[in-house]
């Protein structure tokens, strides 16, 4: 798993780490291409199913990610997605 300075971890979970983080019962969001500003209120984790984002920090700091990878965003984070193919994403906050 890697930290970026901006605080956004990127991993490649195993099925049973999905499983064993209940994935499932997650709340779903989708996404076509586009690009918008969001702010994170509190830490985020997010499995993507499809796409392929790069999200870029307030400080400029990039970091990309796509289906199959298991993403932390952390509470106060102010950044701006950039969606290159739509995305969708099964999410928790807190």
């Amino acid at each position: 798993m890697g930290i970026k300075a901006s605080g956004i971890t990127v991993s490649r979970p195993t099925a049973e780490e999905l499983a064993q983080l209940s994935v499932d019962s997650w709340g779903s969001w989708s996404c076509e291409a586009s690009t918008f500003d969001w702010q994170y209120d509190e830490r985020e984790t997010a499995y993507i199913q499809a796409g392929d984002v790069t999200v870029r920090a307030a400080d400029g700091e990039e970091t990309r990610f796509g289906a199959g990878d298991l993403v932390v965003f952390p509470a106060g984070l102010k950044c701006s997605w950039v969606v290159d193919r739509a995305v969708q994403k099964l999410f928790r906050l807190g």
